[in-house]
């Protein structure tokens, strides 16, 4: 059964050749949709074999939606620039495990690394998504950021993906803040609309939750450091969210 590798982009000249490179391993053709990147994440895709589509950024739903009818297979592997296959997944796909029973769609369980250290505590660990689908009957959802799968036969299987999506805390804290700007948004959109305890409240159980829930307390001050970037970011989108509100009233 043959796969598409889809990736969106936007200026991930770093990443990029790796993360075709392994595609290829495992698919028949990888389809990239480049949201106008300025540095060379284009012409190195395109030298390592991808094709590449160029569409202004529509959101994290709709990007990865608008990719799909450019890719020829049924199949779908539709990993990030930042995101590879770990060992029990290549197996997984490679044998085509998938194709044992009716599913249509697979939650792999992702490994969230800050530079080559493992982030597996706070809640990071074990975290889940779906990478892996059939586009005739699942599909991504039209959400601006942190979008699903939707799917009518999803299957959470223990293998993995390894993502490389930071190389500092600051970098950690930017994107946070980049994605709580789109998710308060989307959630005013939405029709959402709350009162001034709520962010507060959420910080302070998102914290609790991290840090002494999941363990973050075991990990030193790394594992305070990522519950309290959790916290932040459960914070500032439901207050960001009270001040499109006020802007809008």
């Amino acid at each position: 059964m043959a796969i598409s590798g889809l990736v969106i982009t936007f200026n991930e000249e770093k990443m990029i050749g790796k993360c075709v490179d392994a595609l290829f391993e495992v698919c028949d053709e990888v389809i990239i949709v480049d949201s106008n990147s300025k540095d060379k994440t284009v012409e190195i895709a395109k030298s390592k074999g991808a094709i590449v589509i160029s569409q202004a950024f529509l959101g994290d739903g709709p990007q990865r939606s608008f990719g799909l009818p450019y890719c020829k297979n049924d199949w779908i592997l539709n990993l990030d620039a930042d995101e590879f296959l770990d060992t029990d997944a290549f197996e997984f796909i490679k044998k085509k495990k998938y194709l044992e029973g009716n599913y249509d769609a697979f939650s792999f369980r992702i490994k969230n690394f800050l530079g080559n250290k493992l982030i597996d505590f706070a809640g990071w660990y074990p975290d889940h998504k779906v990478r892996f689908f059939n586009k005739i009957t699942a599909r991504p959802s039209d959400s601006i950021v942190h979008q699903k799968i939707i799917t009518t036969n999803e299957k959470k299987v223990s293998v993995h993906i390894l993502h490389y999506g930071w190389e500092s805390l600051e970098q950690i804290i930017s994107k946070k803040n980049q994605y709580s700007t789109w998710h308060s948004q989307q959630l005013y959109d939405q029709g959402r609309r709350i009162n001034p305890f709520k962010p507060v409240l959420n910080g302070l159980v998102s914290f609790i939750r991290c840090y002494f829930f999941k363990k973050g307390f075991l990990n030193g001050i790394d594992g305070l450091t990522i519950s309290l970037i959790q916290a932040f970011f459960s914070y500032i989108k439901y207050a960001k969210l009270i001040k499109i509100q006020k802007n809008n009233s």
